[in-house]
């Protein structure tokens, strides 16, 4: 079978899958729609959509999805719980439930504290093969306050030279990324539920290498691939609407002719 890289699919992302080999994706970085959210999908989540990740991610790849949970009648909807469950079902690992921390609230709540927050479950086929962390925190230790002494046999004190690391170290699993609003400031981003670049671009560093493919099954208005191809991966998307594809067309083509390279 074989399966051209590098396009956008004009279809449901099931039909896609179906034409891939097994063990085909390195990595797939997306948000399904979820809780009729988004009046600009034209179809609910279908749970086939997981068993069909499952059969085309290689052993040793990850699947990152990036999900939320609407409150209605007063309850959170759990989906995001749901489909981490059955995620396992079919046989990934969650390999690290991890945050999106938005710095800004979009719907302020007079019944319980603000939501600014997404889960990014992190989902393996196996160990993941591929592991490459992003060291931007800050060593707040970097600074020695205060002496590190040792007492010696004869009475005698003396200084203890400090190991304090590096001056940068791993971020923690809770990343503050600006959403698409603020990354776009008094712009009208072209799809209406856009990835920031920096989520999918910091995904793809972490979980994947250079010449890998990427996936993206409801690719909306193209970010994940974008930034695949920034970064000098493979990259396939599959999406429903005809309009969205146009406005990928135009995102790939506009980081293809950049003068980024």
């Amino acid at each position: 079978m074989t399966f051209e890289l590098n396009q956008v699919y004009n279809e449901d992302c099931l039909v896609t899958m179906s034409r891939m080999p097994p063990d085909f994706i390195d990595l797939t970085v997306t948000s399904p729609p979820y809780d009729n959210l988004r009046t600009c999908y034209e179809h609910s989540f279908d749970y086939e959509v997981i068993e069909a990740l499952y059969r085309v991610t290689k052993t040793g790849g990850v699947v990152v999805w990036v999900v939320g949970d609407a409150t209605i009648n007063g309850s959170e909807t759990g989906t995001s719980f749901k489909q981490a469950l059955y995620f396992k079902e079919v046989g990934f690992n969650l390999h690290d439930t991890m945050i999106w921390n938005k710095p800004n609230f979009s719907n302020p709540s007079k019944t319980r504290y603000h939501q600014i927050f997404e889960y990014m479950f992190v989902f393996s086929k196996g160990k993941p093969k591929t592991f490459n962390p992003i060291k931007d925190k800050k060593n707040k230790y970097l600074t020695c306050v205060g002496r590190n002494t040792m007492r010696k046999a004869n009475g005698e004190l003396v200084d203890i030279k400090k190991n304090i690391g590096n001056e940068w170290g791993m971020r923690t699993n809770v990343w503050n990324i600006n959403t698409v609003s603020q990354e776009m400031m008094c712009k009208k981003p072209p799809h209406p539920a856009m990835f920031p670049c920096k989520l999918a671009n910091d995904h793809i560093i972490s979980w994947s290498n250079t010449g890998d493919l990427v996936y993206d099954p409801f690719a909306g208005g193209g970010t994940t691939l974008k930034m695949a191809i920034r970064n000098h991966r493979n990259y396939v998307g599959s999406e429903l609407s005809g309009e969205y594809c146009k406005i990928i067309a135009k995102q790939i083509d506009l980081e293809v002719s950049s003068d980024i390279y």
